[in-house]
């Protein structure tokens, strides 16, 4: 049986690493990792660069997917990369897929274990899971995300805004993730929607690196200027 690892990396902080997390890096032979476009670093791998073991010298393998969203890139991509990923395993080497937040929250691992799953069913997959960014974001601004009987919900980038002007009538807390570029495009339809001036509203980008921005004031306080416009960012709102 071949093994295969995929680690969850957090929200960016290497210190938010779990001890299962940092023993299957340090014992890698591969680390396997996504990134954007070609001889872009890959940010999974920048969270960990300190905990891998230099000695070992394993081999870092980057695997590009591309930020479209055509189906046909899109499926050609998960193929050619599960195969680079699959032979690597299938080659007897200890290999770790790296990836940001948590595997199973919109990640390129989901893609990845899909493919693996129909097409190489002879590789065995265990998954370590990470701290997601909203979570992390909580313990900072200090705000709880559901209390008793409150309902929250994650809404990606690239909003159907009708879908979340209905979900977020039927919401108390609404978790706005991966895209800081999209975020102002929702402040009035929350309004709308039923969330008052009073309500809580925090936004944060690039959580646990030295470039963390935090801020948390009332949705009626809410300016241009304290939008963000990182592809690495949160944003919660949350009804009082």
């Amino acid at each position: 049986m071949h093994d295969l690892i995929c680690v969850g990396c957090g929200p960016g902080d290497p210190e938010l690493l779990t001890v299962k997390a940092v023993k299957a890096i340090k014992e890698a032979e591969v680390i396997a990792c996504p990134t954007a476009k070609e001889g872009k670093p890959s940010i999974a791998l920048s969270v960990v660069e300190s905990i891998i073991e230099k000695s070992k010298n394993p081999e870092i393998v980057n695997l590009v997917f591309p930020m479209v969203k055509d189906k046909e890139t899109l499926e050609t991509t998960w193929e050619n990369n599960t195969k680079i990923l699959a032979q690597k395993v299938l080659e007897g080497k200890k290999v770790v897929y790296l990836t940001v937040g948590d595997p199973y929250l919109y990640s390129t691992w989901i893609y990845l274990n899909r493919e693996l799953q129909n097409k190489f069913p002879q590789i065995k997959i265990s998954v370590i899971p990470g701290i997601v960014s909203m979570f992390t974001f909580a313990s900072k601004v200090g705000i709880s995300l559901a209390e008793g009987a409150e309902t929250m919900a994650v809404i990606p980038s690239c909003y159907d805004l009708s879908r979340v002007k209905e979900t977020a009538r039927n919401c108390d807390t609404m978790i706005f993730l991966k895209d800081g570029r999209y975020f102002d495009q929702v402040i009035n339809l929350l309004k709308e929607a039923g969330f008052s001036d009073d309500s809580i509203f925090a936004i944060g980008q690039d959580l646990g690196t030295p470039n963390e921005i935090v801020r948390k004031m009332k949705l009626g306080e809410v300016s241009e200027s304290t939008m963000t416009t990182k592809y690495f960012s949160i944003m919660v709102v949350k009804r009082v």
